[in-house]
């Protein structure tokens, strides 16, 4: 029988990212980058959702105060988990305007 030591982790989940190797690293971001990938889709299908709805209510396709709940909650978020407040705004502009775009082309 092996006996675990400190030096040896029992599974990949517990090694420190200086004890994996280049490759893990690079799959673990192929992962996320797919999972974030699922992300906007999903958000899209919301917001062509939203925007069906917008149109058999007759509303207009830009919200001004949602756009500003959408992006205090980004900044919120960003410092919930240490990241950069701008960037992440940055990122939700686009997914914003992108979406705006899409409801527009779709009307």
């Amino acid at each position: 029988m092996t006996q675990h030591t400190d030096a040896e982790p029992e599974d990949s989940t517990e090694r420190t990212p200086e004890e994996m190797e280049l490759e893990e690293l690079r799959a673990e971001i192929q992962e996320i980058d797919r999972d974030i990938v699922e992300l906007i889709a999903r958000r899209t299908y919301v917001a062509d959702t939203i925007a069906q709805v917008k149109d058999a209510e007759g509303l207009p396709t830009t919200d001004e105060s949602q756009e500003a709940r959408v992006m205090d909650r980004a900044g919120a978020n960003a410092d919930r988990f240490d990241v950069d407040a701008n960037l992440v705004k940055a990122i939700f502009r686009l997914l914003i305007e992108l979406n705006k775009v899409h409801q527009r082309e779709n009307r």
